[in-house]
């Protein structure tokens, strides 16, 4: 496995990514850059930054949040990625692996981005399609040791975003410095001995700060690497390597799948989420949404709710009641209530003040959860799951989800659906500044488009 990762790497340049990858990198940038600037406004975004600026240290690269402020590289990427998962709102791998568990599956952009736009300002002279190649090349990384580990990696506990994504920014970083193969083989092995995540953290500050984390080590092991610092240089492989402490090993039938014969990116491909909360809720929530508003259900009306599901739904999304926004992104409770209350689950339905209200609370106290066995017989490679509204007038109804959900392949955003989310997301900024983001972003394959967009972004207002 390490030398397949090493080896694709290497042999790998801006020539070899198909044009469809290309194309769907520049959506999943967009996506992360709006996020960028969402998670500016969440307090464990704030808290970071604020170290980071009080810290300070080599000006490599602009710290996200801080105006102008330069810092060492790998601490910029942590800013970038906890800034970026904050909102559990960035994209996800896609699997159509009847054995695999959904929720093994990473956010793939944003260590990778975030490691490119760090190292490529220290650089100081990447131009688009180095910066594009390098992207692509961690993204594809990091999604085929996801798709290849065994699912025991995210059923023992194991947060892969935080674990598997150290991976994709430490490639991402290695291939911008050009390390050779006996440095990438450290690089890695670094990496693997910084992985970490556990998914107790879930609804608290620390899920997004161990994608903060991944997109930092990766920068960190890449740069060690680079001065001669080693490990070994198997990690991912052997008795003690990451897989086999971490996930009892590789699935070693997929591994002839091969690195870049078909890029993840584009097939199974990479879903952009509708929803700020973790992505094995959208299925429901679009069939409560619909159930809702087709029926025209008042909320005085609702006795209660029955909510029916997997074990790959109920287990990960572990809140029976919500005690804040947080929790909320795993709570089926709290969303069911927010679609009820409020017809509509964005950024703003997760503010605290909206959860704790007393109405809020009081609908999630009529919805139940189950396990329904016969969806569990059906496997964990899709989500399956089913509601049953119980109204005060006498009357029943109920919905089943469909297994496709909105921003995955199946039902992909459109190009406005992507631009609508990326402006809600950066509603602080006025339109201009939104405008200047959108388009540094669609011109990141320009000579100077690295560059262009670290300025777009260091030109958002500080807030340390």
């Amino acid at each position: 496995m390490t030398q397949q990762a090493v080896s694709f790497a290497l042999s790998t340049g801006f020539a070899n990514v198909p044009t469809e990858a290309l194309e769907i990198a520049k959506r999943c940038m967009l996506d992360t850059v709006g996020l960028y600037v969402a998670g500016l406004s969440d307090e464990a975004t704030r808290i970071v930054v604020s170290m980071a600026a009080s810290d300070g240290g080599r000006e490599d690269s602009f710290l996200l949040g801080a105006g102008r402020k330069q810092v060492p590289a790998q601490v910029a990427a942590r800013a970038f990625g906890i800034s970026a998962h904050a909102h559990d709102f960035d994209d996800t791998q896609v699997s159509h692996d009847p054995n695999h568990v959904y929720g093994l599956l990473t956010h793939p952009t944003t260590a990778p981005l975030s490691s490119a736009l760090s190292v490529s300002q220290m650089l100081g002279h990447v131009d688009g399609d180095r910066f594009l190649a390098a992207f692509n090349i961690g993204f594809e990384v990091s999604c085929k040791i996801s798709e290849w580990l065994k699912p025991e990696h995210y059923l023992r506990g194991h947060h892969s975003s935080g674990t598997v994504a150290t991976f994709g920014a430490a490639t991402t970083a290695a291939w911008l410095l050009e390390l050779n193969e006996t440095e990438m083989r450290h690089a890695l092995g670094l990496a693997a001995s910084m992985a970490a995540g556990v998914r107790c953290s879930f609804g608290t500050m620390a899920k997004p700060w161990h994608v903060g984390r991944a997109s930092e080590n990766g920068v960190l092991a890449a740069l060690m690497a680079k001065r001669g610092f080693t490990a070994d240089p198997d990690a991912l492989d052997g008795k003690w390597g990451f897989a086999a402490v971490l996930a009892n090993g590789f699935s070693l039938e997929k591994l002839d799948q091969g690195m870049g014969r078909t890029w993840s990116i584009v097939d199974p491909g990479v879903s952009i989420k509708p929803y700020p909360s973790g992505i094995l809720t959208h299925q429901a929530m679009d069939m409560v949404r619909k159930l809702v508003i087709d029926n025209d259900v008042a909320p005085e009306n609702v006795e209660r709710i029955e909510f029916f599901a997997g074990d790959n739904i109920l287990n990960p999304i572990r809140y029976a009641v919500a005690k804040n926004g947080l929790q909320a992104k795993f709570s089926m409770a709290a969303l069911i209530s927010m679609l009820v209350l409020r017809r509509s689950a964005g950024l703003p339905e997760f503010e605290d003040d909206v959860v704790c209200a007393p109405a809020f609370q009081n609908m999630q106290k009529r919805i139940s959860t189950a396990v329904d066995p016969k969806i569990n017989a059906k496997g964990f490679d899709l989500i399956r799951s089913r509601v049953v509204f119980h109204l005060k007038d006498g009357g029943r109804l109920e919905a089943e989800a469909d297994t496709r959900y909105r921003g995955g392949p199946l039902l992909p955003m459109s190009d406005s659906d992507l631009e609508e989310k990326f402006r809600a997301c950066c509603a602080a900024l006025d339109v201009e500044a939104q405008d200047r983001l959108i388009a540094s972003v669609r011109a990141i394959g320009q000579p100077d488009g690295p560059r262009r967009l670290a300025k777009t972004l260091a030109e958002i207002p500080a807030i340390v």
